[in-house]
């Protein structure tokens, strides 16, 4: 069954450049597109024809509708004859009656300054009562650790998201907030940079094996390595520590706003972009798609940690990482440890993969224990990035250098969903949007199946009992896009009735303001909400 959310392109550089100039999102997101947590850049996300072009006059006729905000009813009436690129519209499913899914929208990255204070308030309480009147169940807000404790450690400054959630709960909306530990800024499209807390960059100018590392020593810098969870190397504190206390402080600052029922969830950033992976794929390092990317367990407490297993394992020398792994844009064909029948289903590969992953799941699963101690009573969850590349391999190169060890003969999403399970997390997970057909399109060597690697998610979730959700890639103007994000939210013929447990739109911006824009976009919510639309050609 595909799962196919929103219109997602796979782009080349230049295009990629120009979808930035067109404004159409405030960054890219990694493993979709757009930046959604300030992600690195991906062009896998995208597929170069029709999608492309259809995107595109999605967002040609927001301009025309925002130089022109009154239309007669002929226009409006026109687009529900067809689809942007003039083929007759495909018959509407009737959605009427069927199961409740909230809809929520991000708010913009820039939303909340460096200073923690709001920006420009008014303009943001108009959008919101936009909102409002289209029934949406709420917004979701990052809280970025680098403007809450950015100066010195456990001296947190709340204030600009108190008047933030002030103004929320006053319009009756509902909050997905976001636990940020990590750095958002420079990738394309982005408007917005916040680093690490200053207090942690300092630290690392002295230890920079407090960052995720790769073979050749390159330090990540946007978020800080497993292999100090347990390392009081942070003022005297532990990463875990710090994560829980930022997360106490957060509780404790907000207590009010949870006993009302405001704050429904707590996404909990576990890695980069606040996705539980390793940065295997970054911009920075010279990565593009499709890549396989290169581990990065080099830092000198993972390391420690890899030779303490090869010892337990009784094979000390297998402390290592692997030496034949290549680089961040080598071909799974090229590489011997990659290849078919290469050194990734050795004896030695399978410990290494089993420890590296082993290490991802260990980190979500301390962190997700005392959040749980500091959120109890709120629903949690968790983002999982949808590394589709390679997917047709028997490796899954890309997969293994992000941490998740799900080779062809190995599925190595249950155990992750076992790890949720145990803490009752939700699973987000962001690859719902993408048709294989499309990667074809534009990177045919690339042997990605984003179908059947969402197939395989959705199954390991279902099977751990735990719930989904899903957010859109690139924003959505258009009813074709609406109308595969409502197939997927509420499967046609699953015979058990699963449907995600919620949806959150990127992003509320000045594009979806727009009249037609936003006509569409209650629609659509409309039908995520099970209610009957008027205007509907449904079968």
């Amino acid at each position: 069954m595909a799962f196919n959310a929103c219109v997602a392109l796979s782009l080349t550089n230049s295009q990629l450049f120009l979808v930035s100039s067109m404004q159409v999102c405030s960054g890219f997101r990694s493993s979709v597109a757009c930046n959604v947590r300030c992600r690195p850049l991906k062009a896998d996300a995208v597929s170069i024809g029709s999608r492309f072009r259809n995107f595109g006059v999605a967002r040609a006729k927001g301009q025309k509708i925002e130089d022109h905000s009154l239309l007669d009813d002929s226009m409006d009436n026109t687009d529900d004859e067809q689809v942007g690129d003039g083929r007759p519209k495909v018959p509407e499913r009737d959605f009427t009656g069927t199961a409740y899914v909230p809809v929520y929208v991000m708010l913009p990255l820039s939303v909340i300054d460096m200073n923690c204070e709001l920006v420009d308030p008014e303009d943001l309480l108009n959008q919101l009562r936009i909102l409002k009147s289209a029934n949406v169940d709420g917004v979701m807000i990052d809280c970025w650790w680098g403007i809450v404790e950015a100066h010195a450690p456990q001296v947190y400054n709340w204030s600009g998201y108190r008047r933030l959630f002030q103004m929320v709960r006053d319009l009756k909306l509902k909050l997905q907030v976001v636990m940020s530990f990590h750095e958002c800024g420079g990738n394309v499209g982005d408007d917005v940079h916040i680093p690490l807390p200053q207090w942690v960059i300092e630290i690392g100018e002295t230890n920079p094996d407090i960052y995720f590392t790769d073979r050749e020593g390159r330090r990540n810098t946007e978020c800080l390595t497993w292999g100090i969870d347990k390392e009081r190397v942070l003022k005297r504190r532990t990463a875990v520590e710090v994560y829980f206390d930022y997360m106490r402080s957060f509780r404790v600052e907000f207590d009010e706003f949870f006993q009302d029922g405001i704050i429904s969830e707590i996404e909990i950033g576990l890695g980069p972009c606040g996705e539980l992976r390793y940065p295997s794929y970054p911009a920075k390092h010279g990565w593009t798609y499709p890549g396989i990317g290169e581990f990065q367990c080099y830092d000198k407490y993972l390391m420690k940690s890899l030779s303490k297993a090869a010892e337990v394992r009784g094979h000390s020398f297998w402390g290592r990482g692997p030496e034949n792994a290549g680089s961040y844009n080598s071909a799974p064909h090229e590489i011997g440890f990659f290849r078919d029948g290469g050194d990734y289903d050795s004896y030695y590969g399978r410990f290494f993969l089993n420890w590296y992953s082993q290490v991802l799941i260990d980190h979500g699963d301390r962190v997700l224990a005392l959040a749980n101690l500091a959120f109890e009573g709120t629903g949690i969850s968790v983002k999982l990035s949808g590394i589709h590349w390679w997917y047709k391999t028997a490796s899954h190169a890309a997969e293994l250098t992000s941490g998740f060890y799900n080779p062809s003969n190995r599925d190595g999403y249950a155990p992750i969903a076992a790890m949720l399970r145990k803490h009752g997390v939700a699973l987000n997970f962001t690859c719902f949007e993408m048709r294989t057909v499309d990667q074809y399109e534009g990177f045919p060597e690339a042997l990605a199946d984003p179908e059947g690697l969402v197939w395989q998610v959705l199954n390991a979730a279902w099977d751990a009992c735990i719930p989904l959700a899903s957010e859109n890639a690139l924003p959505c103007y258009d009813r074709e896009g609406y109308n595969k994000i409502l197939e997927n939210a509420k499967p046609l013929h699953n015979p058990d009735g699963r449907h995600l447990s919620v949806f959150t739109y990127l992003r509320l911006s000045p594009v979806l303001m727009e009249r037609h824009n936003f006509q569409e976009f209650e629609r659509f919510v409309k039908r995520m909400h099970g209610e009957a639309v008027s205007d509907s050609n449904a079968i």
